[in-house]
């Protein structure tokens, strides 16, 4: 270990909450430090129980924990493991948080409703939260919500490295709908093919209407990008007007694979889907694993990102305002 890995175990401390960590464990182990043990239980009441196992006076901690079902009990978990970080006398507090599932109730666009981003962007400041880590959020304006440095990173590299692999001469990548049009765009740019996007209209939480294909895919092979993958619907109704519409070789891409209620049995049954690529923003469990299912890890960019952060570097190439390792979007 040189110098600055030395410097870096001497003085941060990794702990996981219990919504995912193989994922704190594959970060600890990009940053060759171990993970600090903690303890949750549950009273007889249902309340929460939450010891940091070892001291963090005057330490650097990582809180680790994604916001995944049961979100709330995850969410309660964190606020908790903040404030005992802070109450314990930490230097600084990064809670990084891989899938910010409340990104998405990110405007009022109904009456007397709260807008929950923002609700719970104040909460972690509130339970002791220095600097937040997150990856892809639903739309760019909830970064704006948090009131300390936040780090908004993206999936981009490792699904750029893993797509380069590939003979991509007739491939266009598609967005489910126009506000997704940009992000698509950026990936797009960095594998050299083209871009198309939908014209969607949401009609329910998991029924959704699109008119039609903004770009030419006839005889094209297909990357369908999402933010995420959570009841199936849109990229079900866009996989097979894509087919209707003369599309080849259709590839779904999301960064955070949440497949919730009947997601995957609605993915299982499209033949039409070569291949489901995604990260381990959340824990995939095995009944949820498809054959066509790859799942690539975000451990090394959260882990950099840390690292930089602890060490003063610059983290500006990890941002998912970036389209790459030198150049701002």
């Amino acid at each position: 270990m040189n110098q600055a890995g030395q410097a870096l175990s001497e003085t941060l401390r990794i702990f996981s909450g219990s919504s995912h960590p193989e994922l704190a464990q594959e970060i600890a182990h990009y940053l060759n430090c171990p993970l600090s043990p903690s303890r949750t239980q549950r009273f007889s009441n249902d309340n929460l129980f939450v010891q940091l196992g070892e001291s963090v006076r005057g330490k650097e901690v990582v809180i680790i924990q994604s916001l995944c079902p049961a979100v709330s009990d995850h969410l309660l978990e964190l606020l908790m493991m903040l404030d005992a970080a802070r109450s314990a006398s930490a230097k600084t507090i990064h809670a990084v948080i891989p899938y910010f599932s409340y990104g998405r109730s990110d405007k009022k666009d109904q009456p007397r409703i709260s807008i929950t981003a923002r609700l719970i962007a104040d909460l972690l400041v509130t339970a002791g939260a220095m600097h937040v880590m997150t990856m892809t959020l639903h739309s760019p304006q909830v970064h704006g919500f948090f009131s300390v440095p936040t780090d908004h990173l993206t999936a981009r590299p490792v699904f750029v490295q893993y797509f380069r692999q590939r003979n991509l001469e007739n491939t266009v990548i598609v967005a489910p709908d126009i506000g997704h049009a940009k992000r698509a765009t950026k990936l797009a740019r960095a594998l050299g093919v083209g871009v198309a996007a939908g014209d969607k209209e949401r009609l329910s939480d998991d029924q959704v209407r699109i008119i039609d294909i903004i770009g030419n895919i006839s005889g094209k092979d297909v990357i369908v990008v999402d933010d995420e993958i959570a009841t199936g619907g849109t990229v079900v109704t866009l996989v097979k007007l894509l087919r209707a519409k003369g599309a080849r070789k259709i590839t779904l891409v999301c960064t955070h694979g949440v497949f919730s209620g009947s997601a995957i049995d609605r993915l299982r049954a499209l033949p039409d889907i070569e291949e489901i690529v995604t990260t381990n923003t959340v824990p995939i469990p095995p009944e949820k694993r498809l054959p066509n299912m790859t799942i690539l890890s975000v451990a090394p960019i959260f882990g950099e990102a840390i690292r930089r952060n602890i060490l003063g570097l610059s983290v500006g190439s990890l941002f998912a305002f970036w389209t790459g390792l030198e150049e701002r979007e």
